[in-house]
């Protein structure tokens, strides 16, 4: 006989809390529901009560696994029910809005008596209802299914002792001084030239720089950070932290140019600079590695860049990185 999907109804429900009750088993009972044992099965994950404080009174029971379900139907139907604030989700995802940044900036505005969830968000952009709207796309990794992320290696190089991560003040770790920066080196198809572009991102308002480069060569790629960032004021340039990549060698220049100091993290430690990290992530959705930068000019990085530093973060409040820099910039000025 053919098998149903479709959702189990409150009687469905007493009947497997009775033949749960008699040890029949799982494919027994979904035998007898006309039902695919993978659905029986399913239903007992998620719809099974928890007590953390009496287990003993944990089990299936009909009436609250219907309650479960229809209050998860309700979560997933949220923005349906609300069709202006959905289609305010559907705008800022599509402007490249992360599930995170529009429910933190919703409920930092107050724009909505609606109160939405990031993982509201995240179901309504997966459901079937909506899943044909491809929201998806729009994501950090425009993954069509939900998955894991990973981090990409840093390279190596050796390094003076005295410019070690370890060596590295306490108030730039914990972020409680302005001016300290991450940077990093994204790079592209050999076949399709040397151009390279580096990523620069304040630890402390998360503001990102990109620059484009003709080469990996370290002295012209350094010249380049130096001339971006001279027009700023000493306080809001203190320090760099890189990885170990040889095209960070000359950062002495920094010195020069610059008054900037250097720090360098240990081999194969990525998260010492995740900010640049995470960030590199977030650029890989518009200049993937297969990107030929020949097509790309520098004037599109900054309004790239722009683009980054005008969405809302959750670590700054929801506030914007250029809000946070500028206002550092007016404050330490």
């Amino acid at each position: 006989m053919s098998q149903c999907y479709l959702q189990l109804t409150l009687p469905d429900r007493r009947r497997v809390h009775q033949l749960l009750e008699r040890k029949v088993p799982i494919a027994e009972i979904a035998r007898q529901l006309g039902r695919h044992r993978s659905t029986i099965y399913r239903e007992l994950k998620r719809n099974t009560f928890h007590d953390a404080e009496f287990p003993e009174y944990s089990g299936y029971y009909s009436g609250i696994a219907n309650d479960i379900s229809k209050e998860r139907r309700r979560r997933l139907r949220k923005l349906s029910r609300h069709p202006q604030l959905r289609e305010l989700v559907i705008e800022q995802l599509k402007a490249l809005w992360s599930p995170e940044q529009i429910a933190g900036r919703l409920l930092a505005d107050g724009v909505s008596a609606v109160r939405v969830c990031t993982e509201t968000i995240y179901r309504f952009i997966y459901s079937k209802e909506d899943y044909a709207l491809e929201l998806y796309q729009h994501l950090p990794e425009g993954r069509r299914k939900r998955r894991p992320r990973r981090s990409r290696k840093p390279r190596d190089g050796s390094i003076p002792l005295d410019c070690r991560i370890s060596q590295r003040p306490d108030f730039i770790a914990d972020r409680s001084q302005f001016g300290h920066w991450e940077g990093d080196l994204l790079i592209f198809r050999r076949d399709l030239g040397e151009a390279n572009v580096t990523s620069l991102v304040e630890r402390k308002s998360r503001y990102t720089v990109m620059i484009k480069n003709g080469s990996r060569h370290s002295r012209p790629l350094i010249d380049k950070i130096i001339d971006a960032f001279s027009p700023l004021p000493a306080f809001a340039r203190q320090s760099f932290t890189f990885d170990r990549g040889t095209e960070f060698r000359g950062f002495k220049a920094l010195e020069d140019g610059l008054g900037a100091r250097s720090w360098f993290c240990d081999p194969n430690s990525p998260w010492q600079k995740g900010a640049v990290e995470n960030t590199n992530k977030r650029i890989r959705r518009f200049v993937p590695s297969d990107t030929d930068l020949s097509a790309v000019s520098q004037p599109q990085l900054v309004a790239l860049a722009h683009h980054l530093n005008s969405l809302p973060r959750k670590c700054l409040g929801y506030r914007t990185p250029a809000e946070v820099f500028m206002a550092h910039l007016r404050d330490c000025g």
